[in-house]
């Protein structure tokens, strides 16, 4: 009897950078996820988010984080794909790096948004983690062009594309806590993209491109 494929191949996935180990969410990650996020994403009074996710009260802000990530798991498929990688240091949770695709096996382009507590910041590890999902995407599953996006109002994650490559794609209105801010949209091609100077481990992903829409990646 020939085997069965395994059901969930992404369980098996890991990408691991100098400091850090990035796996797609699980049950027991996602409650240390909620933890870190209780304890702080931003200053109150700023907002770094299209969706200002975190201003939902913490009893709240548990079963949100919980419901948004079993939600984009379960609807994973090759046409529209979410993987949301939790970020971890010295084996503890401290962020999440989502990575997603739609109808990839067509387009080859991915996106990314990501967080980490703000007790972590400041370190490179937001520009760590980037990296880590991009090298992924690029050379693992054969992307040849990857999107982010960030408000204005969002220092950080600007300067974490623009030390990676990417270039300003437009931008657009949102409204956040009631005000009208500027999104601005960024694109980085494969060729553009400014390498670290480390090597990315990958383990786990010859079971995933069939799920991810990759399978016939270079």
């Amino acid at each position: 009897m020939d085997e069965l494929p395994d059901p969930w191949p992404l369980r098996r996935l890991v990408l691991r950078t100098p400091r850090l180990e990035l796996r797609p969410d699980d049950d027991a990650g996602l409650l240390e996820l909620v933890e870190e996020a209780r304890l702080g994403v931003h200053a109150p009074d700023e907002m770094p988010f299209g969706v200002a996710w975190t201003d939902a009260p913490s009893e709240q802000l548990g079963v949100n984080t919980m419901r948004f990530h079993w939600g984009q798991r379960a609807a994973v498929s090759p046409q529209r794909w979410d993987v949301n990688f939790l970020v971890r240091l010295d084996g503890r949770v401290i962020g999440n790096q989502g990575l997603h695709g739609r109808e990839f096996a067509a387009t080859r382009a991915v996106g990314t948004g990501s967080w980490i507590g703000l007790r972590h910041q400041g370190s490179g590890i937001g520009t760590e983690m980037r990296a880590a999902v991009l090298m992924f995407a690029f050379d693992q599953l054969g992307a040849t062009t990857a999107r982010s996006s960030a408000l204005v109002d969002n220092p950080r994650s600007l300067g974490v594309s623009r030390r990676l490559g990417y270039v300003e794609d437009g931008s657009e209105q949102l409204v956040v806590r009631g005000t009208a801010t500027t999104h601005r949209r960024l694109l980085l091609t494969r060729d553009a993209f400014k390498r670290p100077d480390w090597q990315l481990t990958v383990s786990g992903v010859d079971g995933c491109r069939e799920l991810l829409g990759a399978e016939n990646a270079p």
